[in-house]
């Protein structure tokens, strides 16, 4: 077998995990009408199942914060039943699946929410690029400041958001505070200005996020919360004046919460950020470290034996290669993924690649 530590069972978190191949939320587009997840999505993701954990894509916790056209939603009971057509289609063939939800921020658009304003930490707009709406591209908009009373609601929105994935069959969530969507932008300087109690210190600047996951917890447990973060991903227009000792301190906070695991994007997917962050928080968190961002199965491999990472979370790779687990352990070749496909309606470049053998 090829890459033998990728092969090495993992216990993460509640679960067992036959390799340490995590298959990283991709947003795809491929949702019906109300937001509601279809037989296409379980098709796709159960192909995948031999991942040691799927993390499905990023799904609106709540109702009215649609950042891109036909994403997920976990907040009515139809994609309840349509996620839960997912993750019966997935344990029927073994495989472990967490649900990664979010709230958009100020990454929304009101051309999508039906005229709704977005919202965020601050009044600070994404100026780095457009975003899609029904009417074209279009630049982003100035966000909504929450205020401190609001922030409770946001909180039982993913308390809600908890539940509903239970009750539609995952083996766990995962929290999105990465990227520049609304729990990434409450962390990073560049879009928070705010003042006390959500603003200033990193402590200010964590308590959101640390509510959210505290809240989810006690509906799930936490050894089945897994969260995402982003240090140096510029997307979105994010960025820290100091994001190592930033994302140490939420680290140290971590510890304390008992998770199941800490997923961590390494880089800058524009490219204009360099650093490392594995290092100083792999010193800093002492749970079960996921990395993303990038990852050949060979450098995979040699930083999980090394005892650098525990995980790799591949996104790209399994776009299109829903057999990648099998791919790796006989070194086979990867089916290239089209870009042109990634967010096109429709089962062309998304359940047509082929596996092995076929």
């Amino acid at each position: 077998m090829k890459h033998p530590a990728l092969f090495k069972p993992l216990q993460l978190g509640a679960l067992a995990l036959p390799n340490r191949i995590i298959m990283a939320p991709l947003t795809r587009a491929r949702a019906d009408e109300g937001h509601v997840p279809n037989d296409m999505m379980a098709k796709h993701y159960s192909d995948r199942a031999g991942a040691g954990l799927i993390i499905a894509e990023a799904t609106m916790a709540m109702e009215g914060n649609c950042a891109f056209i036909s994403e997920p939603g976990i907040y009515s009971e139809d994609q309840i039943k349509g996620w839960r057509k997912v993750t019966d289609a997935v344990h029927e063939k073994g495989g472990r699946i967490f649900l990664q939800i979010w709230h958009g921020g100020r990454a929304c658009h009101s051309l999508l929410n039906n005229g709704r304003q977005p919202v965020g930490p601050s009044p600070i707009a994404i100026t780095n690029d457009e975003t899609h709406t029904p009417e074209g591209k279009k630049p982003y908009e100035i966000p909504r400041e929450l205020g401190d009373e609001e922030l409770p609601g946001i909180v039982a929105g993913f308390r809600k958001a908890a539940g509903n994935a239970k009750a539609a069959g995952f083996d766990g969530i995962e929290i999105h505070g990465a990227n520049g969507y609304l729990l990434d932008s409450f962390l990073r300087d560049s879009a928070n200005k705010r003042t006390a109690p959500y603003g200033g210190s990193f402590e200010n600047r964590s308590r959101l996020l640390l509510e959210v996951i505290d809240s989810v917890s006690e509906v799930w447990g936490s050894d089945r919360v897994g969260v995402r973060i982003s240090p140096l991903n510029s997307f979105n227009s994010m960025g820290d004046t100091d994001p190592v000792a930033l994302y140490s301190y939420l680290s140290e906070q971590l510890n304390k919460r008992d998770l199941a695991y800490l997923h961590l994007m390494r880089g800058d997917v524009l490219g204009e950020l360099e650093g490392d962050v594995i290092t100083p928080i792999r010193k800093a968190y002492e749970g079960t470290l996921v990395t993303n961002m990038g990852y050949t199965a060979g450098e995979a491999d040699h930083e999980i034996a090394a005892g650098k990472i525990d995980a790799v979370a591949f996104g790209v790779p399994y776009l299109a290669n829903p057999d990648l687990p099998e791919r790796f352990a006989k070194g086979a070749d990867l089916n290239e993924p089209d870009p042109s496909k990634f967010y096109a309606p429709g089962p062309e470049g998304y359940n047509d690649y082929p596996a092995l053998l076929e």
